[in-house]
């Protein structure tokens, strides 16, 4: 199932539970696939699963922004909000990968790469993204990648 049916689903199905918060982070999802949709129309493409990971983990990341910022502000119950998001978010990203088989990963794609120094970076992040597409969270692989090669 497409990840963008498998929304779909949840929408319908947290409307009819009467989830009022879980449809509203659900249609927050929606819509920002919506506007891919508009920006890839003008551009004559299509939007696939793989458009709509890496805008998923944006989401997140605003979202943890917000929450430290309503926490330190004092303001908890908009922090939990924002955390409740994040968890309905995460809930369509694949598992992420243990520390150790990111660094496994890391190690390949180096030696694969051929790369000894961070002048070669660019080959070994084009090395992960051909291995593992979106599905690899590229902040996370970004900061090993940076931390073997210095």
């Amino acid at each position: 199932m497409s990840l963008r049916a498998r929304i779909s689903d949840d929408l319908k199905t947290a409307m009819k539970a009467k989830e009022m918060d879980r449809v509203g982070q659900i249609r927050g999802i929606t819509a920002k696939i919506k506007d891919l949709d508009v920006a890839a129309r003008a551009k004559g493409g299509e939007v696939t699963d793989a458009d709509i990971l890496p805008m998923l983990r944006t989401m997140i990341k605003s979202r943890t922004e917000s929450a430290t910022m309503y926490r330190d502000g004092g303001r908890p119950e908009l922090a939990e909000k924002e955390e409740a998001e994040i968890a309905t978010i995460r809930s369509y990203l694949p598992p992420e990968l243990s520390d150790e088989q990111l660094a496994g990963a890391v190690d390949e794609a180096i030696a694969a790469s051929g790369a000894a120094s961070m002048k070669e970076m660019g080959k070994v992040m084009a090395a992960l993204k051909a291995k593992f597409g979106a599905e690899l969270d590229m902040g996370r692989a970004n900061a090993v990648v940076k931390a073997k090669l210095s």
